[in-house]
């Protein structure tokens, strides 16, 4: 992509794009951590570009996935995932937006699930590209205890580990926070959050999802989807949405990743879809809070993150926030018309599009059961995503050995 950012508000806004010409992208140095992991049977890369620039970004990450060929990669771009989507919708056909797509986080998460489905994938690990496997036993960590039940006879259907920072350390860094961040900031509740997770029992329940060290059973991800509506929190999102399904998410302290996210880009963009995020999740919960069959959730369970974001006390943090990062920082026209108009605009939003996750959840089950094994389309999207990889790594081989 390039590295202009996306209009404020627009769906498909991400916390940072990578240029086609970066010199190292962090696709690279994910997939070179990769290589040492045991275990790998595939790895599954969504290529999420702009339009402008699809075909250079392809071009760029087949020669990237090109020198890892022990990772069997395979690349679902532009192609691949219209045909994905021509499938979905022709299962799904009523439902508004898109379920499974290359745009916007939580589609994007379903575009994984749906190739997964069709290649018959019992495990998804989801990782990010700005992120590193720290050792060989990555996988065996992953999959640790997936699949079995915990001393209560609960089930383990999907777990999270946690993420090291770059310095090594799980925890944010604490300082007073700047005065314009003051209702703002997550720190401490997060890290009383990491200190319970890190010195309780190895396997506990979570209230969060790290989403780059993540995975999730087929018997949970074929019930339940990613909110294709979310603009950004998709995984936190994903914990609430399982746990109304009845399904819980588990944390292990011997799982982890390094994160290494570049700079980002535009810190309005951000500050605005998490408002979008807030304000949707409240009104999604009341919703389905309210909606007979699925299992409560209430802020007082997700204690002590993400909870305090979860009630009306959200709207003053957003208040304040923007308000005083009108008065000083930078952005601060962006941060006006958030102030002026965004904060109206987005709770007319979140009201609008609460009840639409359940319509999703309606057709996901049989989405997925039409998809699961579906050999015709799994040979298609192989010959698709790898058949140019293969083809160029084979003649790559001949001319070494015509010249040996």
């Amino acid at each position: 992509m390039d590295d202009h950012p996306t209009e404020i508000g627009e769906l498909g806004v991400y916390d940072h794009v990578t240029p086609v010409d970066k010199p190292l992208p962090e696709l690279e140095t994910c997939l070179s951590s990769l290589d040492k992991v045991r275990g790998v049977l595939r790895v599954i890369i969504l290529l999420v570009s702009q339009p402008s620039c699809e075909a250079s970004a392809r071009a760029r990450v087949e020669g990237i996935c090109r020198m890892h060929p022990g990772l069997n990669p395979m690349v679902i771009g532009e192609a691949e995932g219209r045909l994905m989507m021509r499938v979905v919708n022709d299962l799904a056909p009523s439902l508004p937006g898109e379920l499974v797509s290359l745009r916007g986080y939580g589609a994007i998460r379903n575009m994984g699930l749906a190739v997964a489905a069709t290649l018959g994938h019992d495990v998804v690990v989801f990782m990010d590209d700005d992120e590193i496997a720290l050792d060989e036993d990555y996988l065996i960590n992953a999959v640790y205890g997936l699949g079995q039940k915990n001393r209560q006879g609960l089930p383990i259907r999907a777990k999270t580990g946690y993420f090291l920072n770059r310095n090594d350390s799980p925890y944010a860094e604490i300082g007073e926070p700047a005065w314009s961040e003051r209702y703002w900031s997550k720190r401490a509740e997060f890290n009383e959050l990491m200190h319970r997770m890190l010195t309780g029992t190895r396997i506990a329940r979570a209230n969060h999802i790290c989403g780059g060290c993540f995975a999730v059973s087929a018997q949970a991800f074929t019930r339940v989807a990613f909110d294709s509506v979310i603009t950004r929190g998709e995984d936190l999102d994903y914990l609430l949405n399982l746990r109304m399904y009845g399904i819980d998410v588990w944390s292990d302290n011997k799982w982890c990743v390094k994160h290494l996210p570049p700079e980002i880009p535009s810190t309005s963009a951000r500050f605005l879809q998490d408002i979008y995020r807030w304000a949707y999740e409240r009104k999604k919960l009341e919703v389905c809070n309210a909606t007979i069959g699925l299992r409560r959730v209430t802020a007082d369970s997700l204690m002590p993150y993400p909870a305090p974001w979860l009630d009306r006390s959200v709207e003053r943090r957003v208040f304040m926030t923007s308000l005083r990062r009108v008065i000083v920082g930078p952005e601060r026209l962006e941060y006006l018309k958030i102030f002026l108009f965004g904060r109206s605009r987005v709770l007319a939003w979140a009201d609008s599009v609460s009840s639409r996750y359940l319509s999703l959840q309606t057709y996901w089950p049989q989405i997925m059961n039409s998809l699961w094994d579906n050999r015709l389309l799994a040979r298609r999207l192989i010959k698709m995503g790898t058949a140019r990889l293969a083809w160029r790594m084979v003649r790559v081989d001949e001319w070494e050995g015509d010249e040996a």
